[in-house]
């Protein structure tokens, strides 16, 4: 029998107030994006922003639907959309904030399983990482490289 090891290493900002303009501003945007989600179900609601190479910014939030699962969240109907109408530029930062209707979570949310998934296809086609940067509805930030520190086993079109 032999173990494998896995390490993965985030950067941690105590608060919005802490990054660089420029990310601050985008997560922002994902923050009024998360303020347009659709979560009648859940009450649980996500928003995300997507910075392209291009300098376009693709904004998403979660859309349920009462045909579970039919509905979507915010990481993919932002990175859908940025596929679908920018399919050569690259995704360079993802923002996401989540957080329940009836309080602001203090303690980041990482993306989901489908999400990961759904990001580490554009991550594998674009061949460059995919800087990501997720929260609460308040308080800290998490900051990864790459979707790797979040899915080191990645399943890709390499298995098919």
């Amino acid at each position: 029998m032999k173990q494998i090891s896995l390490t993965t290493t985030f950067t941690v900002f105590d608060s919005i107030d802490d990054l660089k303009t420029a990310d601050k501003e985008l997560m922002q945007q994902a923050i009024a994006a998360r303020k347009k989600a659709y979560a009648p179900y859940s009450k649980f609601t996500v928003g995300a922003a997507i910075l392209l190479d291009n300098g376009q910014v693709v904004l998403g939030s979660n859309q349920e639907n009462a045909a579970y699962p039919s509905g979507l969240c915010a990481e993919r109907v932002a990175i859908f959309y940025a596929g679908a109408n920018y399919p050569e530029a690259k995704i360079v930062k993802l923002y996401i904030t989540a957080s329940p209707e009836d309080r602001d979570l203090d303690q980041p949310i990482p993306p989901c399983g489908s999400c990961r998934q759904s990001i580490a296809e554009y991550e594998i086609k674009q061949e460059a990482p995919i800087e990501i940067l997720f929260m609460g509805g308040k308080g800290k930030i998490y900051q990864s490289d790459s979707l790797k520190n979040l899915l080191p086993f990645m399943f890709d079109k390499n298995y098919l």
